[in-house]
């Protein structure tokens, strides 16, 4: 039987992740993953053969003192390996302000960051993080409940620019074991186990109750599926950058798709199609499913329509074309345009808007008895209508919802008119989206149908709206 350094070295030469002679930094957070990938690199650097240049860590300030601790022991870890170790601190919480993204994504942004820094102040070419089997049947899972495509189903790569992991291939078990026969210890985070976070109850709860009841090989099976969605992912994305240069032309205006061309496409290449036209139009704005395919039907069934507004540009037919063009903005959108993501549990200054909007998950049973008629800044809703997460946005062209108790969709319009809400404040007002860029909650108003809480209701989240310039 291989030891874990063998399975991890075969890993390391199968998908080509540290050339021989190249120079490495290792991420540590100071959990048991990361830990791990230290030492096992350390032992594995003489022979492949690499240089580990030293542990690079950074300090988030989430945590308090806690944080502190993790810090120090990272530096003891390095000690007691013989390198050095790069580290900085960053101020998460300010980063998020000043974006206008959640915590969870202004983490992410710091460290990407602070991997380039480091990793030229050590001439280090390569950053290993510790990412684990469990972290890509993790990912898999929350993408696959969120509806993703093969490209969202591959999952987390092997290698991303600077980037590599190497331990994708084994598991969290594994490593503790590792760390456990060599007497290492290792740090652990008490948020890990708050399964509010979604990821942490796919952890804790759905990834245990499917290996006990269906296969205790279930994460093994995850990832194995991420490999084969991420190869398929990749031929699809060639395939249909050979098709675009025959099919996708740019104009002084916008982007033109030939349609037949389009038409002969299988879904899969043409949805591709269409999307990168949407984002080359739309300046990289967000693109659902929904709206790609309700394009591509339209264009596909030949629908004679005469204009279809999508996020950010409007789609016509015209010469044996299917046009986009970026829409103009209506007025006073320019400046109030926004959208941001809005973390469960977690809150967003919405500074557009001059409010903050706060989520929380509760039980069914937390939830007020009048929580149909609540005050205008505070909306319950059915949690798996979040599940697959949540957006904030402001209002778009052909908007609709199905307000609750009015027993019918109507345009978003329609209901600011019937509100009285004035003209100069519509685009300002939040709006609460999910992954489907569906409309959970007109923020201050009223919430759709569909979220409401019924007796089958599991969970709750807790939606608050707060004008902040009347705070305190």
């Amino acid at each position: 039987m291989r030891s874990l350094a063998d399975r991890v070295r075969a890993t390391i030469r199968r998908f080509g992740l540290i050339p021989a002679g190249a120079t490495v930094a290792a991420a540590v957070s100071g959990g048991s993953d990361s830990t791990a990938l230290a030492v096992i690199l350390a032992e594995l650097a003489p022979a492949l053969p690499f240089r580990l240049a030293g542990l690079v860590h950074l300090n988030h300030g989430l945590r308090g003192c806690a944080s502190d601790e993790d810090e120090q022991f990272c530096r003891g870890l390095a000690d007691r390996l013989g390198v050095g170790i790069e580290i900085e601190r960053a101020d998460v919480w300010r980063l998020a302000a000043d974006r206008r993204i959640s915590i969870e994504h202004a983490g992410h942004a710091a460290r990407r960051a602070f991997f380039e820094r480091a990793a030229t102040r050590v001439g280090a070419a390569i950053v290993a993080v510790g990412h684990t089997r469990d972290d890509q049947a993790e990912t898999l899972l929350l993408r696959l409940i969120r509806g993703a495509g093969p490209r969202g189903l591959a999952g987390i790569r092997p290698r991303s620019g600077l980037v590599v992991r190497p331990l994708l291939e084994v598991s969290r078990e594994e490593l503790r074991s590792y760390l456990q026969e060599r007497e290492i210890d290792f740090r652990e985070d008490a948020s890990n186990r708050d399964v509010s976070i979604p990821r942490n109850r796919v952890r804790h709860e759905l990834l245990p109750l499917l290996a006990r009841r269906f296969s205790p090989a279930v994460a093994d099976a995850l990832a194995r599926a991420a490999t084969i969605a991420r190869e398929d992912a990749e031929l699809l994305d060639r395939l249909a950058g050979d098709a675009a240069e025959r099919i996708i032309t740019r104009t002084p205006d916008g982007v033109r798709l030939d349609l037949i061309g389009l038409v002969e496409q299988p879904p899969a290449l043409a949805r591709r199609l269409l999307q990168r036209a949407i984002r080359l139009t739309a300046r990289d704005r967000f693109v659902g499913f929904e709206q790609v395919q309700r394009l591509l039907e339209s264009a596909t069934l030949g629908e004679r329509f005469r204009a279809i507004d999508l996020a950010g540009c409007r789609a016509e037919l015209a010469g044996g074309g299917l046009i986009l063009r970026p829409l103009a903005p209506r007025h006073g959108s320019a400046v109030n345009s926004f959208q941001y993501v809005l973390s469960i549990p977690g809150e967003v200054l919405v500074r557009e808007a001059s409010c903050t909007i706060s989520a929380e998950v509760a039980p069914p049973d937390a939830a007020p008895a009048s929580w149909a008629g609540m005050p205008g800044g505070v909306a319950v809703v059915d949690a798996a209508g979040l599940d697959g997460g949540a957006r904030i946005r402001n209002r778009r062209p052909g908007d609709r919802f199905q307000p609750l108790g009015l027993g019918g969709h109507e345009k978003l319009q329609d209901f600011f008119v019937d509100r009285k809400v004035p003209r100069s404040e519509r685009d300002r007002v939040p709006l609460v989206v999910n992954d489907c860029d569906r409309i959970v909650w007109v923020a201050g108003h009223r919430i759709d149908e569909a979220f409401r809480v019924t007796a089958s209701t599991k969970a709750v989240v807790i939606l608050r709206l707060k004008d902040w310039r009347h705070e305190g």
